[in-house]
C-alpha cells in the first residue's frame, strides 16, 4: 500500500515502510539511503524500539499495518528526520487508537511535536477513528504541554503517568471540535 506523507507547515510525516523501519531498528546512519536523511541523534532508543514493535506487528499481520504504524518526522526545510510519531496499532472495537511521539533533543522546544501530533490527530479523525489516547511520565512537562496544545485533555493520573485523550464521538467529522473528559483527581 502506498501511503501519502502527511504534510504540515514545517514538517513531513512520512509513513515508514517495512524496509525503512528495519533501517531505523538497525540505527546505522551510514546505511544509505535512509541514514543520509537522519539528523544527528536520530534514531534514538525509542525510535529503534518503535521500529522493532512495528516490524513484529507487520510479521504477525503478514504485511504492513500502515496507516496505523510509525511515521518519521522530517523537517521540510532540509528533509532531515528529527523524530518519530506513531499509532500503536489500528482502532480497537471502540474506535480508539493510542499514539506516541518523540524528537531528538536538538529539535525540542520549537513546536514540532505539537505540529506533528495535530497532523496525526487530524489524520486519525479522517480515517473514522473516534478517540485517541496517549500518556506521558509525570515529570515530562513538555509532553503534557504537547498533548494539551494539540487538543487532548487530561483524563487520569496514576503513580507514573498522566493520561490524555481526545474524543470525537458525537461530533461531526468536519467540525464541532472534540469532546473533553474531565480530569481525574
Amino acid at each position: 500500500m502506498d501511503l501519502d506523507t502527511l504534510m504540515t507547515a514545517r514538517l513531513a510525516l512520512h509513513p515508514l515502510t517495512v524496509s525503512e523501519a528495519a533501517a531505523v531498528e538497525a540505527g546505522d546512519p551510514r546505511d544509505p539511503p535512509h541514514g543520509a536523511r537522519w539528523a544527528p541523534g536520530y534514531p534514538d532508543d525509542g525510535d529503534r524500539a518503535g521500529a522493532r514493535r512495528f516490524l513484529a506487528a507487520c510479521a504477525r499481520a503478514g504485511g504492513s499495518i500502515q496507516p496505523f504504524g510509525p511515521y518519521e518526522i522530517r523537517r521540510r526545510t532540509d528533509g532531515m528526520a528529527i523524530g518519530g510519531a506513531a499509532f500503536h496499532g489500528g482502532p480497537d472495537t471502540a474506535g480508539q487508537v493510542t499514539i506516541g511521539y518523540g524528537l531528538i533533543s536538538s529539535a525540542r522546544g520549537r513546536g514540532y511535536a505539537s505540529e506533528a501530533l495535530r497532523a496525526l490527530l487530524a489524520f486519525a479523525r479522517s480515517q473514522g477513528v473516534l478517540s485517541v489516547k496517549g500518556d506521558a511520565d509525570l515529570g515530562n512537562i513538555g509532553s503534557h504541554r504537547v498533548m494539551a496544545s494539540a487538543g487532548m485533555r487530561l483524563v487520569a493520573v496514576d503513580d507514573r503517568l498522566k493520561h490524555y485523550r481526545v474524543d470525537w464521538r458525537g461530533t461531526a467529522p468536519d467540525g464541532g471540535g472534540p469532546r473533553s473528559h474531565g480530569a481525574a483527581r
